[in-house]
């Protein structure tokens, strides 16, 4: 394999070997802690313009195949792993995973040291980085990923949504090859694409709802106009607080209609209620994070991947704390009942993950059946 350089915008070098696309790859380095599931993180449009660390050693391991994408293509730009597999041993794999990277252009590096570097990122939190395989000077990349645009003031979800409105009614597949009933429709769901993950419209197909994905700048007249019985605010990249009009708009919706929120939706849903946002130091990505339910006092395991939070002492009065997570304490879920309103900031759809709280669905479900 060809010699590969990860280079950090605070001057910090680590030398492997390159796997996947050659060239320079720029993003900002963040790390993963799951031990699976890479392909549907790669695929997760909340990574655009992210090169992604997994914690875990060994991948490439299960190779890749259609069936596990998130989207059509990956969205990460690099990806950093102590020990790549370049023969996969997986019933479904169809290619190797440096196969995989190669034809959608994703840059890849193995060999270094990927504990030191998710410890060196958690001590000085995400930064932006440059994956090289080419013959540059160690300085010149650390003097590229300082000039680097960091993911503050972004508006990536608009970039990344749909451009125009479709339908979809396809429910959650069978991965060992069975049939499953088909749901029974009863719901008409609009749901607003800020970088949505498949997945996530399966299991809203699953409990019985016809979606409709619309453009994140979808007006609330034009979802009205829809007559949907709820609308759903999908996950997303970037800062919440940089996608233009998209808290108004929710705003103009809270009390007419159910709303569901997840990760960048449940940030936007916070915006809309005149709260705030902020920047974290390293985020919360992977599939171990505890998370606190303060109705009922159970705690879930649950995926997640965000690194912006919402600012809980900014909504006090406009909106009940109903999750919490354990390692910080930061908000992770809310609810506004008099406006038939909740949302979460984890991944309840997991994908990769537990599937402590996919029953966040069935609620969906319930508010619009009430």
């Amino acid at each position: 394999m060809k010699r590969a350089v990860l280079a950090l915008a605070d001057g910090t070098i680590f030398e492997g070997r390159s796997f996947g696309a050659t060239g320079e790859m720029v993003g900002e380095v963040v790390f993963n802690t799951s031990m699976f599931g890479y392909q549907e993180i790669l695929t997760d449009p909340s990574y655009v313009g992210q090169i992604v660390t997994m914690a875990y050693p060994e991948m490439g391991n299960i190779g890749a195949n259609p069936e596990d994408e998130e989207s059509v293509h990956p969205h990460a730009v690099g990806m950093v792993v102590r020990s790549y597999t370049p023969q996969p041993s997986n019933w479904r794999s169809k290619e190797s995973l440096d196969a995989y990277l190669k034809r959608h252009n994703v840059g890849g590096i193995e060999g270094l040291d990927t504990r030191r570097l998710v410890r060196h990122l958690r001590t000085h939190g995400a930064q932006m980085g440059v994956i090289s395989s080419e013959n540059h000077s160690t300085a010149a990349l650390v003097e590229r990923a300082k000039n680097a645009h960091g993911m503050e003031g972004l508006d990536l979800a608009t970039g990344v949504s749909t451009k125009q409105a479709y339908a979809f009614t396809t429910p959650s597949p069978d991965v060992f090859g069975g049939t499953k009933p088909a749901p029974q429709m009863r719901f008409d769901v609009v749901a607003y694409d800020y970088g949505l993950k498949r997945s996530m419209l399966q299991f809203l197909v699953d409990e019985g709802m016809r979606v409709t994905v619309v453009p994140a700048n979808t007006s609330a007249d034009e979802v009205l106009a829809r007559k949907p019985h709820g609308v759903f605010l999908a996950n997303g990249p970037g800062d919440p607080a940089a996608v233009k009009g998209a808290d108004k708009t929710v705003a103009s919706l809270l009390g007419k209609v159910p709303i569901f929120g997840i990760c960048l939706g449940h940030q936007i849903l916070a915006l809309a209620l005149g709260g705030r946002t902020y920047k974290m130091k390293f985020g919360h990505r992977g599939a171990n994070q505890p998370v606190k339910d303060l109705t009922t006092g159970k705690v879930e395991i649950t995926a997640q991947n965000h690194g912006f939070a919402v600012d809980d002492a900014s909504l006090k009065g406009r909106a009940v704390v109903t999750h919490i997570n354990l390692n910080d304490g930061t908000v992770e879920g809310l609810s506004i009942p008099d406006a038939r309103a909740f949302s979460v900031q984890y991944h309840p759809e997991s994908s990769p993950g537990p599937h402590d709280a996919r029953y966040l669905f069935k609620r969906f479900a319930r508010l619009m059946a009430e």
